[in-house]
């Protein structure tokens, strides 16, 4: 196998060129582009862009009207089950396609998945096919898988889906991440993933791939010949190392789409910054994240159990700072199941420091209580419960924070819309990469207040360390 490294520090000779075909090709489009996330983390590379946490068709149609060209709406479907997941896509198909008629729009549908291939896949696009291809009366011609993630070290080579982890590149599959208590999985190289996740419905033959040779070859025409070939929802492998690769995908698939050839994407972060011609922007410093004269302390939730996130707050622990440490005892349920009676002693506490001005910092004890649950929904269901307990101390804090930090998927997702009742918010950037800064809405429970939300596998073990100091100083 060719040195991934060097590949990925290749210089592209087409740079230049790549770039201006790309941006004719987005400020071309006209179709809305809708990016279904299943955590707040997708919007981890974008900027300038609203996200709604309601599908209702009232919230659709206003989205298919505000003249974005991309919007994100945060399903958090993976914290639900497989039975509310098929559930709640139907419904969001459903008023997907009566708010794009209603509003006389077309529109390109992302499933936005987690870069290490966790989540319920084939079962969200499959449903969302479904009920689409009903209620439209539409074919589908097939599904790109493009699980690239370039800020948070994710790669695609020869099929095979790769993850740097110190310094090295580590197949997927043999990371961490594959061994998730409910949506582990066995195979790296993505072509033998769609056979194991589909339970063979779909199989190599049933699979094309754009591979990196072709991308970087600036093969445009064999590219997009490839796309429209495409029938019968075949799966579309993209190799990709930079974005330089992506846009070049992104141009053929714009001229297949411009051709009428209809596609669901399952992708991470970095297809829908992509897609939407969106350029980069400088990381967002103090100034531009806390409240303007608060005297307030911010606050920082951990409810990511991920070995990462764990090495994160030991690092943080070793700040400088004045920072006021909880942990939120998980072993401590009540006899309904709940966690009122912790998340309400830990309330006091944030309160206290928050008031006097210093940063609390709390999180979840560390121990895995999965080695106990056998059951791959009991488990998941679990770190519902545990993710509602914590969430509830940001519903009942009366007092504003100079900003928010949550860690973790399950947990960003319901700080924003349990804790904060965010129903609209602005992504303005990233605090680093790969880590969105959302403003609340006016909605919210403190509006335009500042959401950091930072994915459990996303950093290095300084991260959250930094961005806390550069909050702090």
């Amino acid at each position: 196998m060719r040195d991934l490294e060097a590949l990925l520090n290749e210089p592209n000779h087409n740079h230049e060129k790549i770039d201006e075909l790309w941006h004719a090709a987005c400020s071309e489009a006209t179709d809305a582009i809708v990016v279904l996330d299943d955590d707040p983390t997708g919007t981890q590379t974008v900027h300038g862009v609203p996200v709604y946490t309601s599908w209702d068709e009232a919230t659709l149609e206003e989205a298919f009207e505000s003249g974005n060209r991309e919007f994100f709406i945060l399903t958090n479907s993976r914290s639900f089950s497989a039975q509310k997941t098929e559930s709640v896509h139907r419904e969001i198909a459903d008023n997907i396609a009566d708010a794009a008629q209603k509003a006389e729009k077309s529109f390109v549908l992302i499933s936005r998945g987690d870069s290490t291939l966790r989540g319920h896949y084939p079962l969200e696009d499959e449903v969302l096919r479904t009920t689409l291809e009903k209620k439209l009366g539409c074919t589908f011609d097939g599904e790109i898988i493009c699980p690239a993630f370039f800020e948070g070290g994710r790669y695609t080579y020869n099929d095979t889906h790769y993850m740097r982890c110190n310094g090295s590149f580590v197949p997927v599959g043999e990371s961490e991440f594959a061994h998730d208590a409910t949506f582990g999985y066995k195979s790296s190289n993505l072509i033998d993933y769609v056979e194991e996740k589909s339970g063979g419905a779909y199989t190599k033959a049933d699979c094309i791939s754009v591979s990196l040779d072709e991308l970087r070859a600036f093969d445009l025409d064999g590219i997009t010949a490839k796309l429209e070939s495409c029938t019968g929802f075949k799966k579309v492998i993209v190799n990709s190392l930079n974005y330089d690769d992506l846009k070049t995908f992104a141009i053929c698939f714009l001229r297949a789409r411009a051709h009428g050839k209809s596609f669901i994407c399952r992708t991470a972060a970095s297809f829908p910054k992509c897609l939407a011609g969106i350029d980069d922007i400088d990381f967002l410093g103090r100034s531009e994240i806390e409240d303007e004269g608060s005297h307030n302390g911010g606050l920082v939730l951990v409810g990511s159990h991920v070995q990462l996130s764990t090495d994160q707050l030991e690092h943080l622990r070793e700040a400088s700072l004045p920072l006021a440490f909880c942990e939120f005892d998980i072993s401590k349920v009540d006899d309904d199941g709940s966690y009122k009676s912790e998340a309400a002693r830990v309330t006091d506490y944030v309160a206290a420091n928050i008031e006097a001005g210093t940063t609390a910092v709390v999180y979840t004890s560390r121990s895995d209580f999965s080695a106990q649950e056998a059951d791959p929904e009991r488990k998941l269901a679990k770190s519902v419960s545990i993710s509602e307990g914590l969430t509830s101390v940001v519903s009942h804090l009366k007092t504003r924070p100079r900003y928010l930090i949550a860690k973790g998927g399950i947990t960003s997702s319901d700080v924003a819309t349990k804790g904060l009742n965010v129903r609209r918010a602005e992504v303005l950037g990233q605090a680093a990469k790969g880590i969105p800064v959302w403003k609340c809405g006016d909605e919210s429970r403190f509006p335009g207040m500042s959401y950091l939300i930072f994915p459990g596998n996303v950093g290095t073990p300084d991260t959250l360390k930094s961005i806390v100091e550069e909050l702090e100083r």
